[in-house]
């Protein structure tokens, strides 16, 4: 049975026990996968510049306080597109900051990538990098102006006191999130509730999905980009 239909089935497996076990196995099962040619590598590397040159051109269409999307090609991003129940597109979120004309992502990591679990602040490109990514996608709330500048607030609000990634996947606590736990809870908090994200609840355990996000009334999408 897979990982995916033992969460389902399986009551006694909380949410935090599937993903540790994902990404336990993650980096043994790559390397085992990742043997490739030279050829490979260089029309590898040409998709990537491609996709790159794709990913500047895109960037002047995210404003501060928008919701952006990633794809991951690894198998805990799968693990994620999964837990979606209506669009699995996307396996990762973050919330876009242009600061003195850098545009920034920031989201909840956890796992080998980030080994402080601290909730990061990465470049854009670097968020959506296409080594690591299949594509990505600009979404955005309709909200005043007000409303957008609470969220940048609250982000860099939650960054400055290095707030954790949440392994439990409890929504109860602050202290520590999931990547779209940031992202629900400061768009919720920003808005003064004015806008409802729903939650997904699987096995008896309540949480937000990567979907929940973006399908909602209030929120409507700019770009959706696939690499290749």
């Amino acid at each position: 049975m897979s990982i995916y239909l033992i969460i389902i089935y399986n009551k006694r497996w909380p949410l935090c026990c599937l993903l540790f076990c994902v990404m336990a196995c993650r980096a043994r099962k790559e390397k085992l996968n990742n043997i490739i040619s030279k050829n490979d590598s260089l029309i590898e590397q040409q998709k990537a510049m491609i996709a790159f040159e794709k990913l500047h051109e895109i960037k002047r269409f995210v404003k501060s306080g928008d919701l952006i999307l990633r794809t991951g090609k690894d198998y805990t991003s799968e693990l994620m597109r999964r837990l979606s129940q209506h669009d699995k597109t996307y396996s990762h979120c973050g919330i876009a900051s242009i600061e003195n004309d850098t545009l920034f992502v920031y989201h909840a990591l956890g796992g080998e990538w980030n080994p402080d679990q601290k909730l990061r602040r990465d470049p854009f490109e670097l968020f959506c990098n296409p080594y690591e990514n299949r594509g990505f996608g600009i979404y955005r709330y309709s909200i005043n102006n007000l409303q957008k500048k609470n969220i940048i607030k609250l982000a860099h609000q939650f960054y400055k006191q290095g707030v954790k990634f949440d392994m439990q996947f409890d929504l109860a606590t602050d202290n520590r999130m999931y990547c779209s736990e940031f992202v629900y809870k400061t768009i919720e908090k920003a808005t003064k509730d004015s806008v409802a994200i729903s939650t997904t609840t699987l096995n008896h355990v309540r949480f937000v999905s990567v979907d929940n996000l973006f399908i909602n009334p209030y929120c409507h999408e700019i770009k959706r980009i696939l690499f290749y």
